[in-house]
């Protein structure tokens, strides 16, 4: 099987050679292990898609995931200078005096010329609102742009198409042989992004009609970027909802501003006949069910202890015929610290609990850090080789 038709019939429950094994990278490893520089791989979709195909290959994944917005070609017009440092760092001056401070093992930081506004909500209308990403050029704002120059079309015409230009490059180099996934942030994720994380938790508790129309805005917005990128050729959409975590919100609070939001947004994106599924961190192992509820075919991360809440025997026994699995390799404690042989037996220990049934993809729980040590992640493989097909 190709790692495409690995990852495929993992999410579908059907029967595989062996257990798929894919994880989600932090920019930071990414520039670490290639030669891209901090800007390249940022504000170019090559410069991220030649990282992202040449770690793939490295550590022989089945599947890419696309979590940065495609980059507009013509960026370079906006930049007045661009500094490298001895470490490798990068700092771009931008014409209208922002400053995007680019580290050598880490996201961008951009500083805006003039400090962002966190807008009060009563000064929000949700009828402005649609679909907010932080990772595009300038950042978040309020109302929102891709760009550094304010424009803002309706929501058919809304998506700049260059957004889709690395999702474009990794299908076309790649596509035939390995799955490719896209990322869209959730409405309840948008919402947190607009009021930054505490103003927005007091909304919900102070202002929780508004937040509600907020939420139905950001979701009419997410479903169509997910159908757009099924329609550009993804394999799967991945629903970014990493603040739906216990650490945030109970799970009464989940049911009420979050799981009918995602329903309607996995709904949309289903009938394009592309798989969906659902990133959250941390504490999860109180909702499990919840997640399952929104009809996403897959939950990523599972952060087992005592990085969240995640006992996958548990989690399998659960909810393990409704939904697939993807991660509970602790990123940290085991893929960090620990040496390529504990990796591989801990591994080993993962297939044997989450593989029984398909639907299962080796992973680690979140974000693979920038300092993983790189044979950690081939072990990965070794241990899927090992291991085989699972059980049935």
């Amino acid at each position: 099987m190709t790692g495409k038709q690995r990852l495929l019939a993992a999410m579908q429950h059907r029967p595989v050679d062996r257990v798929p094994v894919m994880c989600q990278l932090a920019v930071g490893h990414y520039l670490l292990h290639t030669d891209l520089t901090p800007v390249d791989l940022w504000f170019t979709s090559e410069g991220f898609t030649r990282a992202a195909v040449t770690l793939q290959r490295r550590y022989g994944f089945d599947g890419i995931l696309i979590n940065l917005p495609g980059r507009d070609p013509d960026w370079m017009r906006h930049v007045r200078e661009i500094r490298t440092a001895a470490d490798g760092s990068q700092t771009v001056h931008f014409h209208n005096g922002d400053v995007a401070r680019c580290p050598a093992d880490d996201n961008v930081q951009h500083a805006a010329h003039t400090p962002r506004q966190v807008p009060a909500i009563d000064r929000v209308d949700p009828d402005t609102l649609y679909y907010d990403d932080p990772h595009c050029l300038g950042g978040m704002k309020y109302p929102f742009y891709f760009g550094l120059e304010p424009c803002r079309g309706d929501p058919d015409d809304y998506w700049p198409d260059y957004f889709f230009r690395t999702i474009d490059l990794v299908v076309g180099e790649v596509g035939e042989s390995v799955s490719v996934h896209s990322e869209i942030f959730s409405p309840f994720t948008q919402l947190m992004e607009l009021f930054g994380y505490e103003q927005a938790l007091m909304h919900l508790l102070d202002e929780p009609k508004k937040c509600l129309a907020i939420l139905a805005a950001y979701a009419r917005g997410a479903a169509d970027l997910g159908v757009r990128q099924a329609r550009r050729g993804v394999d799967a959409v991945l629903i970014s909802s990493a603040f739906a975590g216990g650490g945030f919100i109970s799970p009464q609070q989940y049911e009420q501003f979050v799981l009918p939001y995602e329903l309607e947004v996995v709904r949309e994106i289903h009938r394009q006949d592309v798989p969906v599924y659902t990133h959250t961190c941390g504490e999860i192992g109180d909702r499990l069910e919840l997640l399952a509820a929104t009809g996403t075919d897959g939950i990523d991360t599972l952060d087992p202890p005592p990085l969240g809440s995640v006992d996958l025997q548990d989690a399998k026994h659960r909810v393990g015929d409704r939904v697939f699995f993807k991660g509970n390799v602790d990123p940290v404690n085991t893929l960090l610290s620990k040496s390529r042989e504990e990796v591989r037996r801990d591994a080993l220990w993962r297939l044997k609990v989450g593989s029984p049934g398909s639907g299962y993809i080796l992973s680690s729980a979140c974000s693979v850090s920038p300092r993983v040590p790189p044979e950690n992640l081939t072990a990965l493989v070794e241990a899927s080789r090992e291991f085989g097909p699972p059980a049935e």
